[in-house]
């Protein structure tokens, strides 16, 4: 008697497991190529501007004259990284940078914390959103814009601030932007007030999934605004804070060269000169490109293996990845 198969046997046995046949390379190319058409542009353009000007990176090992080129110039080896150790101002600017960034990182991420765990406890949605909106705008204004306004506000003659602390307080002017200590503060605080409207929004979208049954059976327990908020909304929020902190990890050699480009000045060099414009100095302004070239390396190399880091570390602490 023969044996009958049913359809679903028959169709393991075309599929070789429930597998689909494997397909070519040129099969998948002939049937999307509209689509690896209209990434071409974007990967023509990553090519010219982000992997062909690495070729430039030889400077860092050579004496490099523009008018002798990258292959006519003097091979020094390492002698501009060793130059860049032996440097008292670079050794400042890397702890300048370091300190500056550092706090804007902390503060970039306890400004939004906090401040989102405040808007969620509005009720009236109107009003939510209209505070939501002022300290989201700031984030959109460049930092020439921003430069312009701050030097006036904190200027020593006739500046709003200076205004209210002498004419209110009877205290003396500071020189924000003239003095290092306080230029350092008002770079940190100034970014934060820029930025810390932006990263709310990711801990409001935390906060938008959690569940209204949590905080309903906790007041049915007797919990208070405060009891819910330390037992429920913190905790929906520390793992996105981790991811965030972690990730952030990457940038602590970004102290933001829009910003400090556009506030610092000779007199503030000391204290907040940063690696991006003491590189910008060395290779536009001084010409001295190898030695700016080798600065760049020596931060891009650092920056890469704390980003490796940082997203191991994502991973470990909250479960996060990418790939």
């Amino acid at each position: 008697m023969e044996q009958t198969q049913t359809p679903a046997v028959k169709a393991g046995k075309q599929t070789r497991g429930n597998r689909p046949p494997r397909q070519s390379f040129f099969y998948y190319l002939a049937k999307q190529w509209p689509f690896h058409v209209m990434v071409l542009p974007a990967l023509v353009f990553l090519i010219l501007f982000a992997y062909l000007p690495m070729g430039g990176l030889v400077m860092a090992f050579q004496d490099f004259k523009p008018w002798l080129g990258l292959t006519g110039s003097e091979w020094v080896g390492l002698d501009q990284f060793r130059y860049l150790f032996e440097r008292e101002d670079s050794l400042q600017v890397i702890w300048n940078t370091l300190v500056i960034a550092v706090f804007k990182m902390v503060l970039n991420l306890l400004a939004p914390f906090g401040f989102a765990i405040l808007l969620n406890e509005i009720r009236k949605q109107l009003l939510k959103r209209f505070v939501q909106t002022l300290v989201y705008l700031p984030h959109f204004l460049s930092w020439v814009i921003l430069g312009g306004i701050l030097t006036d506000l904190l200027s020593t003659e006739g500046g709003l601030v200076n205004r209210i602390l002498t004419g209110v307080f009877g205290m003396e002017p500071i020189f924000f932007l003239g003095n290092g200590d306080w230029f350092r503060f008002t770079v940190i605080v100034s970014d934060v007030w820029k930025e810390f409207g932006f990263g709310t929004v990711v801990f409001l979208a935390a906060l938008a999934g959690v569940n209204p049954a949590l905080y309903e059976a906790a007041e049915v327990d007797g919990a208070n605004r405060w009891k819910q908020t330390l037992h429920i909304t913190i905790p929906a929020m520390l793992p996105i804070a981790i991811v965030v902190g972690t990730l952030a990890l990457g940038n602590v050699l970004n102290a933001g060269f829009d910003q400090i480009f556009n506030l610092y000045n000779p007199l503030v060099y000391a204290k907040g000169d940063i690696i991006d414009t003491f590189v910008y100095r060395a290779a536009i302004l001084n010409g001295e490109m190898g030695f700016g070239t080798a600065i760049g390396l020596f931060k891009s190399v650092i920056s890469f293996v704390l980003v490796v880091m940082s997203y191991r570390m994502a991973y470990k602490l909250a479960n996060y990845r990418i790939f």
